[in-house]
């Protein structure tokens, strides 16, 4: 059945007429009836929902028909438990999380919680997910901000989009994901466009101090030596994430592999695995499934994971080892 924090978030917000998180929540229930195995019902709500969206105007995306489809209104469906990090980075989200629960606590002391975090590190490193955890588990939608719909040729445009993007932030309480952010954080030394992305960061600094919402700013990046550095005081925490190791990637292969899993031992894949990061490691593992299910196996062994994880190293990426140098 639906946890006690998804009832109570269901009950305020039909009595405070948010659709948004109602509906927020309502898929959040119809997510963890999936995951407890109880699929008819998780379908069940999900059509009530559709039908709702299709036969009542409130329930609708608020992005889909306004500012040029500058937003992407996505489910959360992670918690945190789910994402695996260095312990390090796992209690410091726990810290974020910590702060909104209680920013009515911190305001009485004149604090103000976390709420612009920047993410850096390479590709497929669990960056994109976090801000889904984050907002999965303070039960706030989640909007993805389509960078390619905010950057323009035209002098002036990027600028007066962003400030319809945070004029949405602050009258639209949720997670906004500014995916990656190095399209309009770069270095302003770098002179580029006759200094027309120079104005754009300097607008998006000006957005940034001035935002009084409590909506939480989550921005992420793979190339952290491009940002300007005026944007670190700008945010109110920094989580760099790296290549998993191979604790980590145990818990991956295992979480990944379910019922499919049998005795592995992470060390005989070492070299399979080197330079791989968490998201292609869950899309080996979910290759290795695939292929057992199509071969009647009831498990997957070394062989056919080494295989399929082999396989990740032909498809093109960037060069993992040397980001994670970088960011190490």
């Amino acid at each position: 059945m639906a946890t006690a924090t998804q009832i109570k978030s269901l009950i305020k917000s039909h009595y405070e007429s948010d659709n948004d998180t109602f509906l927020t929540a309502a898929l959040q229930v119809a997510a963890h009836e999936a995951r407890q195995g109880h699929s008819a019902l998780a379908q069940d709500i999900r059509s009530l929902i559709e039908r709702s969206r299709r036969e009542a105007k409130p329930l609708t995306n608020p992005f889909a028909s306004d500012e040029d489809g500058l937003f992407l209104a996505v489910e959360p469906k992670y918690c945190l438990s789910e994402l695996i990090v260095p312990k390090e980075l796992h209690d410091r989200l726990e810290r974020i999380l910590v702060e909104y629960r209680q920013k009515d606590k911190l305001e009485r002391h004149g604090l103000r919680h976390r709420r612009r975090i920047l993410l850096a590190g390479p590709s497929g490193t669990g960056k994109t997910m976090t801000a889904d955890v984050i907002a999965h588990d303070l039960r706030l939608p989640l909007y993805v901000v389509l960078m390619e719909r905010i950057v323009t040729k035209y002098m002036g445009e990027t600028s007066a989009k962003l400030r319809m993007v945070f004029d949405k932030i602050r009258d639209k309480r949720g997670v906004y994901l500014f995916d990656e952010f190095d399209a309009i954080g770069a270095e302003r030394s770098l002179g580029n466009d006759v200094g027309e992305m120079r104005r754009v960061l300097n607008s998006f600094l000006q957005f940034v101090e001035q935002d009084p919402s409590d909506s939480i700013l989550v921005a992420a990046t793979n190339n952290l030596s491009l940002l300007d550095q005026a944007l670190f005081r700008r945010f109110d925490d920094v989580l760099y994430y790296r290549l998993p190791d191979k604790q980590e990637v145990k818990h991956l292969i295992e979480n990944s592999l379910g019922r499919f899993r049998c005795n592995l031992d992470v060390s005989d894949l070492s070299s399979a695995m080197e330079g791989l990061s968490h998201a292609e490691i869950v899309l080996a593992c979910m290759d290795a499934k695939k292929e057992a299910i199509l071969t009647d196996s009831k498990e997957v062994d070394c062989t056919l994971l080494e295989k399929t994880l082999r396989d990740r190293h032909t498809i093109f990426r960037p060069n993992s080892q040397k980001e994670q140098t970088e960011f190490a």
